[in-house]
């Protein structure tokens, strides 16, 4: 019996950039899990140290919907890391101030995550790396910049089971 796939005439860049990302943010969770962060409490709290944001503002940076961002937020609250305070710009907002703990813990998880990409990016030869981040910077900041409209959701990738 013979095949009766279609030919492939591209390289399939979905899977080569699902399965990069997917074993990324695999490898971050497990560098903060070390030191009891997540990902997400990782992006709120330098994010937020970067200049005065509300939740809302923090969410579309992070991709977080409003139940995530909450449960994040609540989350680094209790951890002593950051707290909820009126704005300093509108006083009807609210923004996440991140505590001096919760400052010391983003620097030491941003020296985890650049460690992260440093091990991946160091797997490469020099010439590689820096091709490999201009090109990825390239589409970022041009032709996949920003997500096509569509009637279907977008799925997140399956997570595998072991």
């Amino acid at each position: 019996m013979t095949s009766m796939a279609p030919a492939r005439t591209q390289t399939d860049l979905s899977f080569l950039l699902d399965h990069t990302g997917l074993v990324l943010r695999s490898r971050m969770t497990a560098a903060l899990a070390e030191i009891g962060l997540t990902p997400r409490m990782h992006c709120v709290l330098v994010h937020a140290l970067e200049e005065e944001r509300t939740q809302i503002q923090l969410a579309e940076i992070g991709d977080m919907d409003k139940t995530t961002m909450v449960v994040t937020v609540d989350a680094l609250e209790k951890a002593g890391l950051a707290e909820r305070r009126p704005s300093s710009r509108d006083r009807r907002a609210r923004i996440i101030a991140v505590t001096e703990e919760g400052a010391r813990v983003a620097a030491r998880s941003q020296e985890l995550v650049d460690g992260v990409h440093e091990a991946a990016l160091g797997s490469l030869p020099k010439d590689e790396r820096d091709t490999l981040v201009r090109a990825l910077n390239t589409l970022v900041n041009g032709h996949l910049a920003t997500p096509s409209e569509s009637t279907q959701p977008v799925r997140r990738a399956r997570e595998r089971t072991k």
